[in-house]
Order: C-alpha cells, then structure tokens, then sequence
C-alpha cells in the first residue's frame, strides 16, 4: 500500500514529532506540571488560530446549531479528559510507554462495539486487540521505571481516548464536520481548564515556578501551543484527503518514528521485558495496517 499525499503525511509525522518532544520538555525537563495551565493555553491558542484559519478560508466552518453544539458537548468533556490526563501521564512515562498506553484505548473501543453495541468483529481485529491488551497490561509489571503516578493518570486518558472514539463512531454528527469539532472542543476545553486552574491549585503554585521568567519556558511554550495547532490542522488535512487506511499508516508511522527517536532526546530505563512490550504495541500497530488494506 504505497502511501500518498507524501507532502502532508510527512509534514503530520514531522509535527507528531516535534509537538511530542516539545510537550515532554516543558512536562518534564523544566517540570511544569500544572496541566490546567499548559493544556488551558495549547488549546487557547489551538482555538484562536483555528477562528484565524476559518476567517482566512483556510478550513471550512458552518455556523451550527445550539442543538449541534450541545450534542457534541460529551465528546468535548471526554476531550478535556484527554489532554488532561494525558499531560499528567507524559510527565512522568517516557514516550514510547506512553505511545504504548495510549494504543490500548483501542481495546475499550473494540469492547464497547462487541459486548454493548453487539458488532460482528473480524479475528484479525480481535487477535490485535488481545495483542495490545498484553503489551499494556504487562508494562507496568516489567517497567524498571514504573511510576504509580504515571501509570494511573494513563489509564484514566486511555479511557477517555476510548470512550471519545466510541462517541465519535455512534453519534456520527453528518451535520458537525472535523474541524467544527475539533472548534468545540478548543472552547470547551479553555472555559473548563480555566476555572478548574484555582481548585487544583496550579494558578498559584505556577507562581513558585523556577523557570517562570525564563527565556526555555517561554519559547517551549509558545512552540507547543502553534505545533499542537500545526499538528490538528495537518491531522484534518490528512484525513479528509487520503483514505482511512492511508491516514492509518501515516499515523502508525508518526507514532513509530516519535517513540523511535525519543530515547535519543530524553531518558529512558528499559530491560528485555519493557523492549517485548513496545514491539508487541509496534506489531499490532502493523496488524492494523493490514486490517485497513484487508477490509477485515
């Protein structure tokens, strides 16, 4: 399956890359760890640079509907779970564990569709899920750097992930583009994050931050907000101009090339059980491919 639209795929995985390792610097490395704070700013500037882009006639919205509004507002309380839980998680895992963990949101997708909604699942995509259950589920007993912590916050943002994709799948708003979504969860995301930065304490204790006043912090902070919106607007790009399995394999490939290089950047503990894991993610990564080409 040769892949096309090279030009915006490699600019999406490039984008996955950069905005990952931008993230995990500021989470990490200079340990700004107030997720109401940084997750509140990515999606204010995700936002005011999408109205940008809409005006400009660089993406295409419609004036929707206050039913349409607010029919998508469970997939944006999902949304904020995301971003929330998983900065938390980032912070403390290296990127491929959190890659890895983040994979496995596709078990509560496939669960939900087999047991709930009652769908006929193919093997093959059974067999993958299992696979991804086992590289995740087995993580956070073999990993030398388990952080309780970490892995709890990842679990809550698999969740999420999963029940946004569900969501997604059963509401099917034909009225609600991509971007329109993604619109609403900017909005919702910023007004949430905004008046929950007093009751979790970040808004002051962000004032105690070493770094505040410095030149790394303010310069990794404006490059996370532009490539997390550099990063959405390719995402949109991609999907509405390559077919599912095209955008499948960029996305595997963004995921691949990002968990490959990350240990160059940033520090990363592992022994033979941790490298079994991440290969079991990367080949059920593989078996998804080969599940969008087959049809199955």
């Amino acid at each position: 399956m040769p892949l096309k639209r090279p030009a915006v795929g490699l600019a999406f995985c490039v984008l996955h890359l950069t905005s990952y390792f931008t993230n995990k610097y500021v989470l990490s490395v200079l340990k700004f760890t107030y997720p109401t704070l940084f997750q509140g700013w990515q999606t204010l500037v995700g936002g005011l640079l999408l109205h940008i882009s809409w005006k400009w006639g660089w993406v295409e919205m419609s004036s929707s509907s206050r039913t349409e509004v607010i029919s998508w507002l469970p997939a944006s309380a999902l949304f904020v779970g995301i971003i929330y839980s998983g900065s938390r998680a980032l912070s403390r895992l290296p990127i491929p564990i959190f890659l890895t963990l983040h994979n496995a949101a596709e078990v509560i997708t496939c669960g939900i569709e087999k047991f709930v909604q009652k769908e006929k699942i193919s093997l093959l995509k059974i067999c993958r899920v299992l696979i991804l259950l086992v590289a995740a589920g087995c993580l956070p007993f073999c990993d030398p750097q388990f952080d309780a912590d970490g892995y709890f916050w990842a679990a809550i943002h698999l969740l999420c992930a999963g029940g946004y994709k569900v969501y997604h799948k059963v509401r099917r708003p034909s009225s609600l583009s991509d971007s329109e979504q993604q619109y609403i969860n900017y909005a919702s995301s910023v007004v949430v994050l905004a008046f929950a930065s007093h009751p979790t304490g970040d808004l002051f204790s962000a004032l105690d931050f070493p770094f505040l006043y410095f030149y790394s912090f303010h310069s990794s902070c404006c490059a996370s907000g532009l490539l997390g919106f550099l990063l959405t607007l390719h995402t949109l790009k991609l999907k509405s101009s390559t077919s599912s399995g095209q955008y499948t394999a960029w996305t595997c490939l963004a995921k691949v090339i990002t968990a490959g290089l990350s240990p160059i950047i940033f520090e990363i503990a592992v022994n033979i059980s941790t490298v079994c894991c991440l290969f079991l993610s990367g080949f059920a990564e593989l078996l998804l491919l080969y599940t969008e080409r087959s049809g199955s």
